[in-house]
């Protein structure tokens, strides 16, 4: 290929050649501020609130709070339908598993059947989402059972374990709430993917020994 005098015979290198001015450094303080505004607003839910009359932040409000307020009046029969058979099928597998998990950590299957169905309808309340599986998790129940089994045994003392159980989960949900609120799910970033997958083979194999233990016990 030739050089830029054959390509453009009337015209120098130096015409062909702009000059970018360098952008002006921005204060401290407006720097900081907008590093931190993309750490914990990287959506920034505010913007949707911006130059919008007082009854319709009040709507805004509600649907970012309660998303069915958004989607419901959208809501038709078809929607329904698949719903349904998309129901009957997770209840099927989130039954069972809810018991199980129960079981995993000492608690009544009862309650494992109470966490299969009401999350899932607080969840269709205030989620966004509409492919997420809300419901009882097995490396919870297992560091339910692990934690409260080093203070109370739960054949001893069921009540007393049933009650440091609810206490419990209890403030797990409102640290876990603590941490939406300040929006501070970025902490999982700073994870490595090795940690996680490790963690969670250590959690199945935990799991599928508990398991036997229980069948060669039966």
């Amino acid at each position: 290929m030739g050089n830029a005098d054959n390509v453009y015979p009337s015209m120098n290198v130096d015409q062909c050649a702009h000059s970018v001015a360098i952008p002006p450094p921005q204060p401290f303080l407006k720097s900081l501020k907008n590093s931190l505004k993309e750490t914990f607003f990287p959506d920034d839910p505010l913007r949707q609130f911006k130059n919008q009359p007082p009854s319709r932040k009040l709507i805004l409000a509600l649907q970012y709070f309660l998303p069915i307020f958004e989607w419901g009046p959208r809501y038709s029969l078809e929607f329904l339908k698949a719903d349904l058979v998309s129901g009957i099928t997770i209840a099927s597998l989130a039954i069972p598993q809810g018991i199980s998990y129960a079981k995993l950590a000492n608690l009544p299957p009862i309650l494992g059947l109470y966490s299969s169905f009401v999350p899932p309808l607080v969840y269709a309340m205030m989620g966004s989402s509409r492919d997420l599986a809300v419901g009882t998790v097995a490396v919870a129940s297992l560091l339910t059972a692990s934690m409260l089994g080093n203070e109370v045994n739960a054949k001893e003392n069921p009540t007393v374990y049933l009650h440091l159980a609810f206490t419990a989960t209890f403030f797990a949900g409102l640290f876990q709430a603590a941490l939406g609120f300040l929006r501070l799910g970025f902490i999982v970033d700073f994870l490595s993917h090795a940690t996680i997958v490790g963690f969670m083979a250590g959690a199945a194999t935990v799991v599928c020994l508990q398991q036997a233990k229980r069948d060669s016990w039966s």
